[in-house]
This record gives structure tokens, C-alpha cells and sequence, in this order.
């Protein structure tokens, strides 16, 4: 079968696992990227092996690609989206998949329209860990489940990321840039979700950068940055969750599901692989064997696995229902916490089909 020709639009910090992505799966070339500094583009090109390294124009105007991977920062993210589904081309974007409901209904209606696949980021579910937990809890390892308890906490990105401004203004803090990785999980786990309670805070109305090669740069912060509350999922099942850019110091777990007949301990829902720890009513603590592989840094798979459902016409797991619900779930976290009242969702999604056991290598269909 013909290779499905990719562009890449973004050459930053994430892009270098998207370019490696290309070297797992033999289904599709990334043929192009494109940045709005072109040295950048022609860069990223040379050290991956990329034809061309290009502008947004060039790239947008090749009738060869027919998919584009956007990995632009989080506010360019629906206007980046909407260029490329008019160029005709179908498109899957890092996360948040966009800022607020409206751009997002513009995109997936604009999709539709034109018949075009819409994705999204995070696909770190797709992993071993995370599959093998969703198979022991379809299973009924832990019987019905009841809660759950979620926490992302850590003091924030600028000692660590060049460029960390645009995680303290609209479309960063830990909601929007940690959030879509447990609540996709979540989703994924449990089903959708019904509704929220939230709070809010932020400790700091600036902070300053640390890491190079922005140190002493001041940023002022214009999200709340500690967030608070629970989250009803239309099974029933309540869950905790904390998401803070301003905690220094914890001993928190990170996803824990709790059923009728046991417990189950999950690992880091922004990566793949393991432990999964399962105890059940009146049993030891148990890791359990993976049923699943993806279990290392395998970001981009969610688009590997879009470009191939374009090809075989099934629905893609990391779609645009999916991604719409979580960020549903996360303006209504934010909605709540502003009103001080509950907030119930405007959407609903069906859970992304489980990948099947026992994948050959570079294989995403049984």
C-alpha cells in the first residue's frame, strides 16, 4: 500500500517524538515541516531525514500531504487546525485540541463538512500500562467501578522548559496542559463524565524563569495555577482529582481506580508503560503482566493510528469526540470553580476502542 505522505507544522520542543514516530510504522512518510522560523524547519529536516523544511504556506500548498501533525503552542492550536482542513488535509494537533468549546465545534463541524479526519493528542492511553488497566477493569478484576483518585502536582516548568510563558496564560496551567492526559485516561478507563465541582486558586501572580535561556525572565501568570474537585462519570463513579503548578513538595499517588471487589494503581498518565498494581478484596498487593506493548515513549502513535484508520475507514481513537469531551470537561473544571456551583457537561463520547493484544510490531490492527 502507498505510504501516506505527513506534514509537520511546528518544530519545537515535542516535535523531535513525533519525527520519531515516522521510524515505528511503515504506513506513512513525514514528507514535510513547517515552522514560523524556517532555520528551525530546515533543522529539524536535516537531523530526521525530511525532504523538505519549509513555511506554513509551502507546506499547506503540497498536494502530496495528506495529513498534518500540528505542533504549534496551545493558542495557535484551533487557527493552525482550521488552515489545514481548508488546505483540504486532514489533521491531528497536540493538546489542548483548543481553547474553549467554540473553536472546537468550528473545527469538528469544518471537518465534517469536508470529510476531512480530526485528532487529537494525548495518546499516552494508548500504552501498555494504560491498556492492560483498561482490560483488567473490563475484565471485571476490581468489579464495578465506584471512585478514584487523580493528582498532578509539581512546582510548575520554568526550571526546566525553554520556552515555559505560555503555560501560565490561557490554554497552559495545570488543567489545560496536564489535565488532558488523566482525564483522556479517565475517559478511556470509565467512560464520559457527567459533570464537575471545582475550586481554583493561583499562588503566584508571577513567577520567574530559571532554565535557559529565559533565566531571570519574569512571566506573569493569567490562569489559576491550583485546582481542586471531583468529577461524576455517567457510570456512577466518582473521582478526586488535584491539578496544582504549585506544590513543592508531595508523597501523592498518580491515578487510582477503586471497585466493588478491589483496587487498582495505575502508572503516569503523560507515559506508556508500567507498573499496574492490582489488589483485590482479601488478596495481596499484585503487579500485574502487561497485556499490552507501547510500553516506551511512543507519542505519536495516536496519529499513526488516525493515518491508518484513513486508509482501512474505521474511527480513529484519539478522535475529535474524544478530545472535545475532555476539553469539555476541562472549561467546565474552570467554569465551576469561577461560579462556585456544579457544572454539568455539554457533551457526551463513547470510549476509544481498546487495542488489541498481542500486536505485531508496527501494527496498530489486529
Amino acid at each position: 500500500m502507498k505510504k501516506t505522505k505527513v506534514g509537520i507544522i511546528g518544530c519545537g520542543n515535542i516535535s523531535d517524538a513525533y519525527f520519531s514516530t515516522n521510524r515505528r510504522f511503515d504506513f506513512f512518510e513525514i514528507l514535510a515541516c513547517a515552522d514560523i522560523d524556517t532555520s528551525r524547519a530546515a533543522e529539524k529536516a536535516q537531523k530526521w531525514g525530511v525532504s523538505t523544511g519549509c513555511t506554513v504556506d509551502e507546506l499547506l500548498q503540497n498536494s502530496e500531504v495528506e495529513c498534518v501533525i500540528n505542533l504549534t503552542v496551545p493558542r495557535a492550536h484551533a487557527a493552525v487546525a482550521r488552515r489545514c482542513l481548508q488546505a483540504g488535509k486532514s489533521t491531528y494537533s497536540e493538546k489542548p485540541f483548543a481553547l474553549n468549546r467554540e473553536e472546537a465545534r468550528e473545527l469538528i463541524e469544518l471537518a465534517a463538512r469536508l470529510g476531512l479526519r480530526l485528532g487529537s493528542a494525548p495518546d499516552t492511553f494508548l500504552g501498555g500500562g494504560h491498556q492492560t488497566a483498561r482490560k483488567l477493569i473490563d475484565d471485571g478484576a476490581i468489579g464495578r467501578p465506584i471512585g478514584g483518585s487523580a493528582f498532578m502536582v509539581c512546582h510548575g516548568h520554568e526550571n526546566w522548559h525553554p520556552s515555559p510563558e505560555f503555560y501560565y496564560q490561557p490554554g497552559g496551567g495545570p488543567m489545560f496542559d496536564m489535565g488532558p492526559y488523566y482525564l483522556t485516561d479517565l475517559v478511556q478507563l470509565l467512560g464520559p463524565v457527567n459533570g464537575v465541582t471545582g475550586y481554583a486558586n493561583k499562588s503566584f501572580d508571577r513567577r520567574t524563569i530559571t532554565s535557559q535561556p529565559l533565566a531571570g525572565k519574569v512571566m506573569e501568570v493569567g490562569i489559576p495555577t491550583h485546582l481542586v474537585g471531583a468529577l461524576e462519570f455517567v457510570n456512577g463513579a466518582v473521582i478526586s482529582l488535584v491539578m496544582s503548578f504549585d506544590v513543592w513538595a508531595h508523597r501523592l499517588p498518580q491515578l487510582e481506580i477503586y471497585g466493588t471487589a478491589g483496587s487498582l494503581f495505575l502508572p503516569d498518565p503523560n507515559g506508556f508503560g508500567g507498573p499496574v498494581m492490582l489488589q483485590r478484596a482479601g488478596e495481596e498487593l499484585q503487579e500485574m503482566p502487561l497485556t499490552h506493548g507501547f510500553t516506551e515513549n511512543c507519542r505519536g502513535i495516536g496519529m499513526a493510528d488516525m493515518v491508518q484508520a484513513m486508509r482501512s475507514g474505521r474511527d480513529h481513537r484519539c478522535n475529535e469526540r474524544l478530545a472535545f469531551h475532555v476539553l469539555d470537561v476541562m472549561q467546565a473544571f474552570h467554569e465551576s470553580a469561577a461560579m462556585g456551583r456544579r457544572v454539568e457537561l455539554v457533551s457526551c463520547c463513547e470510549r476509544p476502542a481498546m487495542l488489541p493484544t498481542g500486536l505485531p510490531t508496527g501494527k496498530l490492527d489486529a
